[in-house]
């Protein structure tokens, strides 16, 4: 079938809407005889652009039509040389189901053990990991539980990464829940702070990289015990800002200028 590439233009949309967009023309594509290879977002000028193998141009505006109703502004003919000529080959852009597809947008959270170094030196390394060991089962049932994807242990947190910004703040007040819970009951208390932001990071050998994950690392750090940190992206894509609060700008560590950052308000 020929290559298509279109063009909406879609001012003010987020990249999170164009995320879930393109999960849903994937989600009909076959009842038209159509696949959508992969997409790209321009979010200065409100563009986004996808790359489509189709029977026709008629035919990939209907699925648009039909799945969200972002239909394109133009459609072009492309020659498969030049498209691989620039991405590859065409079957390694194609995903095999829906479910494996990656958008890219991704929400990446960092979980970080208050004080772990006077933890050890005082509770000895023996407890002082039992305690990590009990951290990392709550987080990851927590994990579990909202769809995040575990990408490392940093020693004494957790990185993950969830393809849905309201999964990874719902799994932010969870992970404080369960520790709060646990302290209730444990004679030596274990206090998390927690840091979230949103973009596209760049993926290397499964693990994740750029100035999301910068952001968000940067955001668990400057966060106090039994908070939680997001920043700005995370603050307009929720949709709900009534549980964020108590937003300032903070200098951190590798950014040239103040941050805005926000509270979730996770006990209420």
């Amino acid at each position: 079938m020929p290559i298509f590439i279109d063009r909406h233009v879609l001012p003010g949309v987020s990249a999170a809407d164009v995320a879930q967009a393109h999960l849903k023309d994937l989600s009909i594509q076959d009842r038209y005889g159509v696949k959508f290879l992969t997409y790209w977002f321009d979010h200065r000028n409100g563009n986004t652009f996808c790359l489509i193998d189709a029977p026709d141009a008629e035919t990939a505006q209907c699925v648009h039509r039909e799945a969200h109703g972002f239909v394109a502004a133009e459609v072009l003919e492309v020659p498969l040389s030049a498209v691989e000529a620039f991405l590859g080959r065409i079957e390694d852009l194609t995903p095999s189901s829906a479910s494996d597809n990656d958008p890219g947008h991704r929400a990446i959270l960092f979980t970080d053990i208050v004080g772990s170094t006077e933890m050890t030196s005082r509770l000895g390394d023996r407890i002082a990991t039992e305690l990590v060991r009990a951290h990392d089962a709550l987080v990851r049932r927590c994990l579990n539980r909202t769809n995040g994807r575990e990408i490392k242990h940093t020693g004494d947190g957790i990185m993950a990464a969830f393809s849905s910004i309201v999964s990874a703040v719902e799994c932010s007040m969870d992970i404080q829940w369960e520790f709060r819970r646990f302290n209730s009951s444990n004679s030596e208390p274990v206090h998390v702070r927690i840091g979230i932001d949103c973009g596209e990071p760049v993926e290397d050998s499964n693990d994740l990289f750029g100035s999301t994950v910068q952001l968000a690392a940067r955001l668990c750090a400057a966060a106090s015990g039994d908070q939680i940190l997001v920043s700005e992206n995370i603050y307009r894509e929720y949709g709900a800002a009534d549980i964020f609060a108590h937003a300032t700008h903070r200098h951190l560590k590798g950014f040239a200028r103040p941050v805005l950052a926000y509270q979730c308000k996770w006990m209420n």
